[in-house]
Order: C-alpha cells, then structure tokens, then sequence
C-alpha cells in the first residue's frame, strides 16, 4: 500500500537519523576541542537565531537561572550597564546556589569593567579567569598581547549553548562612544545538540589556559607539596586534553534531541591547529555560491582570496552584497573597508551601509544552504590573530529565517553607488589603499606574523 510504504520510508529516514546523529555524538565527543582541522558537522541540533541583547539577554538569563550543574563563558567584553547587568546577576544567583559557574574575560576588552564587579562575582563564588591581563605600557612590546580572546559562548549543563557576536554589554551602550538612541546591530544563535560539545571543550580550554597562564608557579608549588601530586598530575593533564569525563559524555548524550535533523558545526581560530578554519570554511562556501552571497561584518579587510572568491562569484552571475559600517566606531576600520570598494563594485559586488546605529553583527549566509553566525569578522585580527568562534548551520529552514532577517537590515541601509563604467582609481584612492596595506603589514609583523596577507 502506498502510504504503508510512505510511512515506513519516513520510519527509515528517522532510524537513519537518530543513528547518524548519535554516531556523530560518540565520534566528537572524546576529541579535544583542538584536534579537527576542518568542521565537523553532526546531526540532531536545534539552532534558535538570536538578534541583539534583546534576545539574547533573556534566553540566557531564563537558561542560567535554570541550570542545576554548570555554567561555562568565555566573553571579550563585560559591562554591568543596563541589560546585560541582568545576566551577571544571574550567574551570581547561580553561583549561590550551587552551580559551578566558570567565566574567562579578555583582560584587554573587559579592562573597563569596574574591580566591584569582579570583586562581587567572586564572592558569589563565581570562577573568574583574566585571558591575558594588560599590565602597563609595556604590554605593547609583548607579541602576544596583540592576539586577543574575542570569543561570545556560554555554555550551561553542557546541553545549551550560545553563540555569536554579542558581547555582554548593552545594545545601546558603546565603550568609546557611550550610550545610544538606537540598538546595536548584532546576532547570535542558540543551540542544543551534539554540536554543544565542540563548544563546551573550546571554553573549557580557554579558560584552563588562562586559568595557567596566570597562576601557574603556584600551581606548581602546590603540585610539589603535595602528597597526592601524581594523582593531580594526571588530572592536571587531562584537563589540558580537554576531553569530557564519561560523566559530562553521558549527560551531554541524555540531553540530545536525536529527532532533529538540523545539522551544524562549531568552527574556531586559534594559534594552535585551527589557524585557518573560519576563513577557509567561509572561503570553500563563497566558492560553491549559485545564487547569492550576503555578508554583514563591521570590520572589512580579508585576505586577497577571499576577496577574489567575491569578485569571481559575481562575475558569474551570484548576487553578491555587503553590509558593512554606515556609522563609523573606529575610523581606520572604516578606512580599510572604502579602499577595496573600488575594487569590488568593479565586478559586480554590491555594498551597503548600514545606517540606524553601530553595526557588530558577523555573518556570512550562501544560498539558502549554507549559514555562519560568530565572533569573526573578515579582518586580519579576526582571521590570523585572534581566538574566534563561530557556527555553521546547513538547514534550509534556518537559513531562510536568517536570510529574512538580514533583508530587513539591508532595507535599513545605504547603497554606495558604483563608479562610472571606465572609472578607475585616482591617485588619492592608491595612496589611501597604500597606506591601508601598509599599516595592516606592520601590524601584523608586530604581532609576530609572517608571511603575505
């Protein structure tokens, strides 16, 4: 009978699911967070798309208040202002009551933050580690102050994690320009899944190598006075490792949805073994581009194959359009994106600039396939220096959702007119994209990176 057979055919289809989901858990969940070079995409994941702190702010408020075992961040800016003041108390509240809370601030983005705070968060009994704290003047001299941990993730009882490009600061409210009419733009997402175990072990390590890199003579003393130091010993390495306990395993595996078929994967970049894995993911995804490619990022300066990548695909018909600043936070930045728009719009790319308020928002969307949401911008410091987090989501249903999203932004912009056929750049527009270069090089030689940009 046609629809018995039907109905066994989705009865399959579900079995082949949860089956290839489950075979992705057990295959990812022992690896340490650094061992793949490339993304590796599981099934079973539920990915919510979030807009700004008004969204944000909320969910992780009502996740954090729920949580019964632990809760992990990694964050570059901390700020108790308004909104996001809720989600400190938060995890203070947690804290109290048992939870471990874990959280591992840049000591270069948070550095404003008020001592009171830190002072308060560790008397609730928060866990806090500085990811290279900026002592003086002389910080500027040491190569590795200038690779800074700009990662936005959360994750609470290894089952709920959140990422993006929101830092925990209020959407109106700017470090260097104060506070605002209107909100920032910026996204995150929110998942569930077997994907929120790559996440789990990248906030774990960050926030052990801090956690090391500030304390780790003490460490060692205490490990030498210790009558048990084998013991800590191994579990000191296994933390290195980062690989889940069976305990955290089994949790994570209990918490999988293994009906979805949403399927994703966590990407990042370090100084380790993912140096090049957000931009060569994004980079392999512009190339496969059939119909469009949007892209929304504040600071825009890639290296010269991507930005060959857009000139080909809109040479070939994709549509190609960028969103980038309208309302200029850093005034350089600005100047690093206008001097390649020449270049772009010369073979058929489209920019845009956003106008309402402040753009922070880090997304890359191809088709309707294919989707990035995270804390990287397609800038040197983004692709060669810092550490950054993203997620890719293949699901055509998710992708349509963002993409909807993302026309509205760009109704809300600006449309920066193409030369005139046969228009090519002037002397000033050389000596701007020459200084640019320049600036961009000797930034990257003092932050001891070689080789061409």
């Amino acid at each position: 009978m046609p629809g018995k057979d039907a109905g066994e055919a989705a009865d399959r289809a579900a079995d082949h699911t949860a089956e290839t989901a489950t075979a992705d858990f057990h295959a990812l969940a022992g690896l340490a967070w650094y061992a793949q070079r490339k993304p590796v995409f599981t099934g079973g994941n539920r990915v919510r798309l979030l807009q700004g702190g008004r969204d944000l702010f909320p969910a992780l408020t009502e996740r954090i208040d729920a949580a019964q075992d632990s809760v992990w961040l990694a964050l570059y800016i901390v700020s108790p202002l308004g909104q996001s003041g809720g989600v400190l108390q938060a995890l203070m509240r947690a804290a109290r009551r048992g939870v471990q809370v874990h959280l591992v601030v840049d000591g270069l983005g948070s550095r404003e933050a008020p001592e009171a705070l830190w002072k308060d968060m560790a008397a609730a009994g928060v866990q806090l580690a500085v990811y290279r704290p900026v002592k003086g003047w002389s910080a500027i001299f040491d190569a590795g102050q200038w690779r800074r941990m700009h990662l936005k993730l959360c994750v609470v009882d290894g089952a709920h994690a959140f990422i993006g490009g929101i830092n925990l600061i209020d959407d109106h409210y700017d470090l260097h320009h104060g506070w605002s009419d209107q909100p920032r733009l910026d996204y995150a997402l929110q998942a569930q899944g077997p994907v929120v175990t790559p996440v789990l072990h990248t906030v774990k390590a960050v926030w052990t190598r801090a956690q090391f890199g500030r304390d780790w003579r003490d460490d060692l003393t205490q490990w030498a006075q210790d009558p048990n130091r084998l013991k800590r010993l191994q579990e000191l390495l296994r933390q290195a490792r980062l690989r889940l306990s069976p305990q955290e395993q089994s949790d994570i595996a209990q918490a999988v949805n293994l009906s979805l078929p949403m399927r994703s994967a966590f990407v990042m970049r370090d100084n380790l073994r993912q140096r090049r894995t957000i931009e060569q993911a994004s980079l392999q995804a512009i190339l496969q581009a059939r119909q469009r490619i949007d892209i929304v990022t504040p600071y825009f300066y890639p290296h010269r194959a991507i930005r060959l990548a857009l000139r080909s695909a809109a040479s070939r018909g994709v549509e190609v359009r960028l969103l980038l600043q309208g309302k200029l936070d850093y005034r350089i930045a600005g100047l690093a994106a206008q001097v390649l728009y020449h270049e772009l719009q010369w073979h058929g790319v489209r920019i845009f600039e956003y106008q309402p308020a402040f753009l922070h928002a880090k997304v890359l969307c191809v088709d309707d396939e294919w989707a990035t949401v995270g804390s990287s911008n397609l800038d040197p410091l983004s692709l060669v220096l810092n550490l950054e987090g993203n997620l890719i989501v293949k699901d055509r249903g998710f992708v349509r959702t963002l993409s909807a999203s993302l026309n509205e932004d760009f109704a809300l912009s600006r449309e920066v007119p193409p030369p005139p056929n046969g228009h090519r750049p002037g002397w000033w527009a050389r000596v701007r994209r020459g200084f640019v270069a320049w600036v961009a090089k000797t930034y990257l030689r003092l932050a001891g990176v070689t080789g061409r940009y």
